[in-house]
């Protein structure tokens, strides 16, 4: 069966996860995450075993919600967040923020997909000026929509960038399982640690087959979140299908081996492209993500065999992920598209 290079949410449910649903399916449960789910209650302390026991976490359907009801939770409809011009949060939730939360978005421009300090430094001149949505959430992605990963030191950076100006820090960890491998660090070095307020904790993206989680950092913050989370739809009846899921995920490194194999795909599909002189990878390859400059005229070709996305049509740099269960044969099958293509 033919696999793709579009996207790791793509690929299907690890065996270890799926053999965890289906333990948790045949008994009786009290529902909506309660005391006497213990799935649940099993799933957050493995949180809090893994990020520090300071924190709150709280279980949703999808990285969409985990995003946008943490960051409504911690703003008023005047407050504005801060995020790269490439974020999922402003180019792929469909204005899910702006209807939601009701706030702007500032965007910034960057060549990698990284916000530094300085370059929030012009939306302060707003903050107390009655005519200007206030910013007050900087946004990061982890990895970001790019490939890039931020060091521990630039997340504190940030962090405390933020908290100096009255802002609050959130991290999108769609992909921060990859983000940990990739740096050689545990995920607490560059959340807890580094001083972040909020994250969406991403699974499905690794493995999982739905569900994310929402993690506060100060548990002041998430006060009523559990009603936040209802109003916006996310309040899982059945929580013990994510929570099992998570559980699983976070026992044994389960989350690192698959991010572990992710990555190590990625590098050896850079590797294998790198042979052709035809072909530009356009950015450091770290994690799980290769992004390369194809000749125009061979893309469609290539689709035919392994669909991928087109990231940017003027420069036909396309963006190739691998997930889980890619294998040596998808790079090996995917390198043989391409040489065919060029005609070499």
């Amino acid at each position: 069966m033919m696999k793709s290079f579009a996207s790791d949410n793509w690929s299907g449910t690890c065996p270890e996860i799926m053999e965890a649903l289906q333990k948790a399916n045949p008994a009786h449960v009290e529902s909506y995450g309660e005391a006497g789910d213990a799935y649940t209650q099993s799933a957050i302390r493995k949180f809090k075993l893994l990020l520090g026991e300071n924190i709150s976490v709280f279980f949703v359907y999808n990285g969409t919600a985990a995003n946008v009801l943490s960051i409504k939770h911690l703003m008023r409809s005047y407050h504005a967040v801060v995020a790269a011009k490439s974020a999922h949060l402003n180019e792929d939730e469909c204005a899910a923020p702006e209807k939601f939360i009701g706030s702007k978005i500032l965007e910034i421009e960057t060549e990698d997909g990284k916000i530094r300090p300085e370059q929030v430094l012009p939306f302060l001149s707003s903050i107390g000026f009655q005519h200007h949505a206030q910013p007050r959430i900087i946004s990061i992605s982890q990895v970001t929509e790019k490939g890039t990963i931020y060091k521990p030191e630039e997340v504190k950076s940030l962090a405390e960038f933020a908290h100096k100006q009255g802002m609050l820090l959130h991290m999108d960890g769609a992909r921060v399982s990859n983000a940990a491998v990739a740096l050689g660090k545990d995920i607490k070095s560059f959340t807890t640690d580094a001083g972040i307020d909020v994250m969406s904790f991403g699974g499905t993206k690794n493995g999982m087959m739905f569900g994310e989680a929402v993690v506060f950092f100060n548990p002041e913050q998430a006060i009523d979140f559990e009603y936040t989370r209802k109003q916006g739809m996310q309040l899982h009846s059945k929580m013990r299908f994510i929570a099992a899921q998570f559980d699983r995920y976070l026992t044994d490194e389960l989350w690192k081996k698959n991010a572990q194999h992710a990555n190590q795909m990625a590098n050896m599909l850079a590797e294998r492209l790198g042979e052709f002189k035809e072909l530009k990878i356009t950015q450091e390859v770290s994690a799980n993500g290769v992004f390369v400059c194809l000749p125009k005229e061979i893309i469609p070709e290539v689709q035919k065999d392994y669909f991928f996305h087109i990231w940017n049509e003027e420069t036909h740099e396309v963006r190739l992920m691998c997930s889980w269960d890619t294998t040596k044969e998808d790079i090996e099958g995917f390198a043989r598209a391409v040489k065919r293509a060029l005609g070499n």
